[in-house]
């Protein structure tokens, strides 16, 4: 009777630990969720082999990423103008404000598919993701602090100890550490999977309206030289023909100091475009009216002015009022909802 007894005793908990087992692995992030490249996307221009994402590293990436020790003061986070709802943009500020709320010359672009980007921000400061956080942390209108005195409020903390520990085998933290487990977060934000993305890719809940698709077909004659490929941009910078409201702000001349990139920005992606509202390197239009109004009927002539922006004495896209409501239809199937939602981005 009680080998009986203890048989069913072992039996119970080895079904017991089976339920947990399960229940646990179900909460598992596994590392082909974290990143893959979608099948309608070009290779990464990041080099993976140099630092795979794992589970540990992107845990503790996503950490760093919300906290706020990262600034001067503990006030700003990275999450601070870039908040997941808005495909991790400043939403509402035309000009993004930092630390103390200064405010910065240009507004905050989105953080998504990072991978893919060969340089970042709007002049293109920066080349390599893995150096991407330190212009925020020591810019003294966004975070203004000194990546050594970050590090030192970490290495203070027991927690940062145990997640460098789980993400790279010891409780040592240091500047590649820190810099490379916030890059595998970046990494992981990847947004595929609008209804557009269905859609190119003919799957479930891809399908698009008359007006979308006449749409898609207007992108594609009109901003697709630009706009191009499944990022949505050609990566390149130019000058758009905005009326200059900041002249210090010369663009990409501030990186390169060469005249013929005055006042020439990063093209910027159009994905998720219809929730990054304000649009443009200072946030000066709130609306994809506006955004296409300048195109029609508002491109300012200069020595850099884009020549695809010149026709001959017209400048400008010619675009009808029909044209701009179907190109409208169309940008807004680039939202991602999946991606802007997605809780493993989230704290």
């Amino acid at each position: 009777m009680i080998k009986s007894k203890l048989v069913i005793l072992a039996i119970s908990v080895l079904i017991y630990l089976g339920v947990a087992c399960s229940k646990d692995s179900s909460q598992v992030i596994k590392p082909e969720e974290l990143f893959t490249v979608p099948a309608n996307f070009p290779k990464p221009v990041y080099d993976l082999s140099k630092n795979p994402v794992t589970k540990d590293g992107f845990e503790l990436g996503k950490a760093l990423f919300y906290d706020g020790n990262l600034s001067r003061n503990g006030t700003i986070s990275c999450a601070e103008c870039h908040s997941q709802p808005y495909a991790f943009t400043h939403h509402g500020h035309d000009l993004s404000h930092g630390i103390d709320n200064k405010i910065g010359i240009r507004n905050a672009p989105p953080i998504q598919n990072m991978a893919f980007q060969k340089d970042f921000f709007w002049d293109g400061g920066v080349f390599d993701l893995d150096m991407f956080s330190i212009a925020p942390i020591e810019n003294p209108v966004e975070m203004d602090e000194k990546l050594g005195n970050v590090l030192d409020k970490l290495r203070k903390q027991e927690k940062y100890a145990t997640l460098f520990q789980k993400a790279y085998g010891s409780k040592e933290i240091t500047t590649e550490r820190f810099l490379k487990a916030l890059s595998q977060f970046m990494l992981t934000l990847v947004s595929a999977n609008s209804r557009y993305d269905k859609y190119a890719r003919k799957e479930a809940g891809g399908t698009l309206t008359t007006d979308e698709l006449e749409g898609l077909e207007i992108f594609k004659q009109k901003c697709a030289s630009c706009h191009s490929g499944e990022l949505f941009t050609d990566q390149s910078y130019r000058n758009n023909g905005l009326p200059v409201y900041t002249k210090e702000d010369t663009g990409r001349q501030r990186i390169t100091a060469a005249q013929a990139d005055n006042y020439k920005f990063k093209v910027p992606s159009l994905r998720n475009i219809g929730v990054t509202a304000p649009y443009m390197h200072d946030g000066r239009f709130y609306s994809l009216d506006a955004v296409l109004n300048h195109y029609s009927d508002g491109v300012i002539d200069s020595n850099t002015l884009d020549g695809l922006l010149k026709n001959g004495q017209t400048l400008g896209i010619a675009l009808s009022k029909d044209e701009k409501t179907k190109l409208i239809a169309f940008l807004k199937t680039l939202t991602d909802e999946e991606f802007l939602k997605n809780k493993k981005f989230a704290i």
